[in-house]
C-alpha cells in the first residue's frame, strides 16, 4: 500500500479529501517504486500460470503467418503495400510499378527498432510525385513523433528532421511542402498546422487554433484540390481549406463555428461535399459551389433519413460512396453524381461490418471495402460502381487450423430498465448450451459516439475453444443504433450507458448464457471507466474485470486543465466547473466511489507514458481499492513502464497484453491449460 498523504480539493463548497493525490509525481522515485512493488506482486501472482500463459503465446502466435503480406493499393503507377518476414515484429513498407515489376523496399521498420522496446511509426505517407515519403516514429510512447523524410529513388533519408509533433502530415501537390500539425507540449492538444518546404529549416505558422477545447488536423482531399484544416470539438467543428497547389496561401474560413454543429468538408473537383448535422440528428450531404461556402449556397444531396446515421462518405470523380448506419449494422451506399441514383451495396450475414480502405485513385469507376464479421476473417474486396459487382481480392489467412463452420454469430437485445432494447453481438462455438454454466466476457465502452464493430479477433478463439462466449454490449453512448443513442449516453445522461450494460449482464444470466460465477467483464480508456462504474454499482455480477488504461479519476481530471486531454473532453462529460456538471459526475466517477463492499476479482494496466490517461489515475484507484475492498479476491495493477495508451508496440510484443488478460479469465474460471 502507499502512503496515504491527504490533498484538500475544494469546489462549489465541497471539499474531497484525496489520500493518493501525489502519485501524479511521474519523477518522483517513491512513485516509481510503488509502480514496481505492484508490478512485482502482479508477476508473483500470476507466476504460477507461466505454463498456460506459454501456451496462450504460442497459439496466439501460430495464428499470425510468419510472413505476411497486405493486400496491395494502387496510387498513381505504384502498387504500395508492407511484409512481414519470419520472426520479425515489424513491417517492411514496399511498393512495386506494376504487380508483376520488382519490389522496391522502402522502409525497414525492423531496423529503426533495433535496441528499442517501444518504436512506433505512423503516418508513413508517399509524395504525389513518389519520389519521397515520411513518416513519423515514437520510442516512447508518449505520442510526440520525430518526422522523417526518405528519397525514395535512392532510398536514402533527407537531413530534414522536424522533432516532437503529431504523425498527422499532409504534402502538398509540389512534392516537396509538407503541412503538419504540433501540439501543446503540456495539455498534448493538437492545436498548429505549419508548413515545412524540404531544405528549409524556417517552418511557417499556417494556422493556430486557439479555444482549448478544439483540436486541429489537416487532411488532403482525394482529388488532390485542396487541403483542409478541421478544428473539432467533440460536438462542434470548424473547418479551413486552401489549394493543395499554392500551400503557401492563406487558409480560407469554411463557415464559422456554431454551438453543436458539426460538418466536414471534402470536394469532387468541381464542387464541395458537406456532411452535416444541421437540421439532420443523423446527419445529411449536402453540395456547395466552389466560390461560396455560406450556408445560403448548400444544396441537399442525400437528405436525412430517420434510423440512418451517416457516418462519412468517398468522393469518386463519377460516385459518392456513403457510410451509414442502418438497425445497428454498418451499411456502404452509392450515389452516381451524375444521375443522383442511390442505392445499397447488399451483405448477407446477419452480424457483421464494412467500411472502405485504400482508396487512393479519384478517376476511378472501382471501390475498395473491408467486409468482416465476429466469424468472417477480414476480407478485402473491389466493388465496380458500374456494373455492382464485388470481387474478392484478398480473404485474411488464419494459421492453426481455424474453421468459421465451427463457430455461430448472432445479435440479441437486452431490455435495459427504462426499457430500450440494447443490442448484443455474441459470438460462440457451435453446440453451446444455454445451461448457466458458460463463461462469458461482456466487452463494452459506451463513449465518444464510437461503435464497437462486431469484427473479426484471430485472439478470441483462444477464449471461444475453450468454452467462452464474448459478447459486445453496444450500450448507449455509442452510435450504433443512431445519433441519438450517443446522445443517450453522454452528460447528463450517461449513467445510461453504466446500467444498459449492468442490465445487459443480468439479461445474459436470465437467458442461460452464463451466471455471475462465470461472468467476466472488459474495457479499456473510456472502457475502463465503465468497468470501475459498474463494480460499484452492482459487484456482484461479475466473476473477474479487467481494466485497460482506465479513466476512472472523472472529477478530478476535469477539473485540471493542465492534464492532457482535458479541456477537449467538456463536450463528451460536461465541465465539472459547472455544478450541475461536478455533482452529476460525483454521482459515477469510479475513485470517488469507492465503498467498503466486496468486489470482483480485478485485472488493472496502465502505462507510464500513456498520453491519454495518465498512469495516476488507475494507481490511485487500485489503492484506494486495496484500503476500502471487504474481500479477498484478486487486484491486481500491472504497469508498462515503456509503452503508451496503445500498449507494446510489433505484431510479437503486442501478444503480451491479450495473454496476461486471457491468462486471468482463465485462471479465475479454473481453465489452466
Amino acid at each position: 500500500m502507499p502512503e496515504k498523504k491527504p490533498h484538500k480539493l475544494e469546489i462549489h463548497g465541497d471539499v474531497r479529501i484525496d489520500d493518493y493525490y501525489w502519485l501524479n509525481e511521474r519523477d518522483n522515485p517513491e512513485v516509481i517504486a510503488y509502480l514496481e512493488a505492484e508490478n512485482a506482486y502482479a508477476d508473483a501472482v500470476m507466476a504460477p500460470l507461466q505454463g498456460l500463459q506459454d501456451t496462450l503465446h504460442e497459439e496466439l502466435k501460430s495464428r499470425i503467418k510468419p510472413v505476411d503480406v497486405s493486400v496491395p493499393y494502387r496510387d498513381g503507377d505504384y502498387w504500395y503495400y508492407y511484409r512481414y518476414e519470419p520472426g520479425q515484429d515489424y513491417p517492411i513498407y514496399c511498393r512495386k510499378k506494376g504487380l508483376d515489376a520488382p519490389e522496391e523496399i522502402l522502409l525497414d521498420v525492423n531496423v529503426g527498432a533495433n535496441g528499442h522496446e517501444y518504436y512506433a511509426v505512423r503516418g508513413f505517407g508517399v509524395s504525389p510525385d513518389h519520389s519521397k515519403a515520411v513518416y513519423g516514429v515514437d520510442t516512447e510512447g508518449r505520442r510526440f513523433y520525430t518526422l522523417y523524410f526518405l528519397d525514395l529513388e535512392s532510398g536514402e533519408l533527407l537531413p530534414d528532421r522536424i522533432e516532437n509533433v503529431t504523425a498527422n502530415t499532409e504534402w502538398a501537390n509540389d512534392s516537396r511542402t509538407l503541412l503538419y500539425t504540433r501540439q501543446d507540449p503540456d495539455t498534448l492538444r493538437s492545436y498548429q498546422v505549419y508548413r515545412h518546404a524540404l531544405g528549409s529549416a524556417d517552418d511557417a505558422l499556417v494556422y493556430q487554433e486557439n479555444d482549448e477545447a478544439n483540436s486541429l488536423w489537416v487532411e488532403k482531399s482525394l482529388s488532390g484540390k485542396y487541403l483542409y484544416l478541421t478544428s473539432a470539438e467533440t460536438v462542434s467543428t470548424e473547418v479551413r481549406y486552401l489549394p493543395a497547389d499554392a500551400p503557401e496561401q492563406e487558409p480560407k474560413l469554411f463557415l464559422p463555428r456554431s454551438g453543436e454543429h458539426e460538418y466536414y468538408v471534402t470536394d469532387g473537383g468541381d464542387r464541395f461535399y458537406i456532411l452535416t448535422n444541421d437540421h439532420a440528428l443523423n446527419f445529411r450531404v449536402m453540395e456547395a459551389p466552389l466560390d461560396d461556402t455560406s450556408r445560403e449556397s448548400w444544396e441537399v444531396v442525400v437528405p436525412h433519413r430517420e434510423g440512418v446515421l451517416v457516418e462519412g462518405f468517398d468522393v469518386l470523380k463519377g460516385h459518392l460512396v456513403i457510410s451509414t448506419m442502418q438497425d445497428g449494422l454498418t451499411q456502404l451506399e452509392v450515389l452516381d453524381r451524375a444521375s443522383g441514383e442511390l442505392y445499397p451495396i447488399e451483405f448477407e450475414e446477419p452480424v457483421y461490418t464494412a467500411y472502405t480502405d485504400d482508396n487512393y485513385v479519384y478517376d476511378t469507376s472501382t471501390i475498395r471495402y473491408v467486409y468482416e464479421s465476429m466469424t468472417t476473417p477480414e476480407s478485402t474486396y473491389d466493388f465496380d460502381l458500374v456494373k455492382r459487382r464485388h470481387e474478392l481480392v484478398h480473404e485474411e489467412e488464419i494459421p492453426g487450423g481455424f474453421d468459421r463452420a465451427n463457430y455461430r454469430t448472432e445479435r440479441v437485445y437486452a431490455t435495459a430498465r427504462d426499457g430500450t432494447s440494447i443490442p448484443v453481438s455474441m459470438v460462440y462455438r457451435k453446440g453451446m448450451q444455454k445451461n448457466g454454466q458458460n463463461p462469458l466476457l461482456q466487452y463494452g465502452y459506451g463513449s465518444y459516439g464510437a461503435t464497437i464493430d462486431p469484427d473479426f479477433d484471430p485472439d478470441l478463439l483462444s477464449l471461444l475453444d475453450r468454452g467462452f462466449i464474448f459478447a459486445i454490449a453496444h450500450i448507449r453512448g455509442g452510435s450504433l443504433m443512431g445519433r441519438d443513442w450517443y446522445y443517450a449516453g453522454r452528460q447528463l445522461n450517461k449513467m445510461n450507458t453504466f446500467t444498459d450494460f449492468i442490465d445487459t449482464s443480468r439479461f445474459l444470466i436470465e437467458e442461460g448464457y452464463t451466471s455471475a460465477e462465470h461472468l467476466y467483464a472488459q474495457g479499456g480508456s473510456a472502457g475502463g471507466l465503465l468497468m470501475g462504474a459498474v463494480i460499484n454499482i452492482a459487484p456482484q455480477l461479475y466473476h473477474g474485470v479487467t481494466a485497460r488504461v482506465p479513466f476512472v479519476d472523472v472529477v478530478t481530471t476535469m477539473l485540471d486543465t493542465s492534464i492532457p486531454l482535458t479541456t477537449f473532453e467538456f463536450d463528451e462529460w460536461g465541465n465539472p466547473r459547472d455544478k450541475q456538471f461536478y455533482a452529476y459526475m460525483l454521482t459515477y466517477s469510479p475513485y470517488d466511489n469507492v465503498m467498503a463492499q466486496d468486489y470482483p476479482n480485478l485485472l488493472v494496466t496502465t502505462s507510464l507514458n500513456d498520453s491519454q490517461v495518465q498512469y495516476w489515475e488507475p494507481a490511485k484507484w487500485v489503492a484506494k481499492l486495496r484500503e476500502y475492498k471487504t474481500d479477498d479476491n484478486l487486484l491486481l495493477l500491472k504497469t508498462n513502464m515503456q509503452a503508451g495508451h496503445g500498449g507494446k508496440t510489433g505484431r510479437f510484443q503486442s501478444l503480451e497484453d491479450t495473454v496476461l488478460n486471457y491468462s486471468f479469465f482463465l485462471y479465475l474460471e479454473g481453465i489452466l491449460e
